[in-house]
């Protein structure tokens, strides 16, 4: 080989901190643009205590979350209770805290469910084409046509309820999206000249989907995967409201909500402080998943 064809050693050198270097510039853009509005930083805040609380629960709760005591029925905020207790003299802070732990691994869980399916699928239907896509994309449109808390409602009933359950039937709800949008996403990019390329090479159906369709096709399902945390802590929340999702005792926001409804007028804060809770969490994640998308989309930016 000649000498001018021959790359000098110091630039072979070069080129992997170079490649850093944007991986570095990137990275600082993505967290500038993310983080640049007050909202997006705020919701990045309550999600952090949300974990920190439903980490840290036990450390931090002053009592017992199924703890009864039949002389404090209903009281009102004191120092004693700085909420109040609820119907059956249960410290209404506490219930609340523990009750951070259920939304963020219903969020956590659900959504790994639906997410995992529905990529899975959508990767299938929109790879493959043909018939394999038309039967997937038509089980998917059925499922879409019903709304999405109707169709959870119907699965979780049928399935009885208790945490394992409601899972279930939040992940099998949130499914269709996923399915949706990565088959959209793929059937987008297996067109582009890089992939005829790589089919060119040589290159077989597993490598080119894990080398240049997930990759390609994460960004907007990063963004899906961030907001529908949210919605999935609203959607076991309006379960348990109902009274077919987590059963009592276990502390979870929906069915405090549910529970002091009825003492609106004595005792507003039984169902007001779990009900806030559920606002500013669903709120956060919505925040964030729309600076994610900022950060990850330009052409969409500062479009809510």
């Amino acid at each position: 080989m000649s000498e001018n064809n021959t790359m000098p050693k110091s630039k072979l050198l070069s080129i992997q901190p170079e490649k850093k270097d944007i991986q570095v510039r990137e990275w600082k853009r993505i967290t500038r643009v993310m983080f640049g509005r007050i909202v997006v930083t705020g919701g990045a805040l309550v999600i952090l205590a949300l974990i920190l609380v439903a980490v840290f629960a036990p450390q931090i709760s002053p009592y017992d979350p199924y703890e009864t005591n039949l002389f404090a029925i209903l009281a009102p905020p004191s120092k004693a209770h700085l909420l109040g207790t609820d119907e059956v003299g249960r410290d209404l802070l506490t219930r609340i805290i523990y009750g951070s732990r259920i939304s963020l691994l219903v969020g956590i869980v659900a959504v790994s469910i639906g997410g995992l399916i529905g990529m899975g699928l959508g990767l299938i239907a929109g790879y493959a084409g043909g018939w394999i896509n038309t039967i997937i994309m038509r089980v998917i449109d059925a499922l879409l046509a019903l709304p999405p808390l109707l169709l959870m409602l119907a699965i979780a009933v049928m399935l009885g309820g208790g945490l394992l359950n409601v899972l279930i039937a939040l992940g099998i709800g949130i499914m269709p999206t996923y399915c949706r949008l990565m088959c959209g996403q793929v059937l987008s990019i297996k067109e582009s000249d890089y992939i005829t390329a790589a089919r060119a090479i040589g290159a077989n159906g597993l490598r080119i989907i894990l080398q240049h369709l997930l990759p390609n096709s994460f960004p907007p399902l990063l963004v899906l995967i961030t907001i529908n945390l949210g919605t999935a802590i609203m959607m076991e929340a309006s379960l348990s409201f109902l009274g077919i999702g987590i059963p009592p005792p276990t502390a979870t926001w929906g069915a405090m909500v549910s529970s002091g409804y009825r003492f609106l007028l004595t005792n507003p804060l039984i169902s007001f402080a779990p009900g806030v809770a559920i606002l500013l969490v669903v709120l956060a994640f919505n925040m964030v998943g729309d600076g994610l998308r900022d950060a990850l989309d330009p052409r969409l930016r500062g479009i809510i």
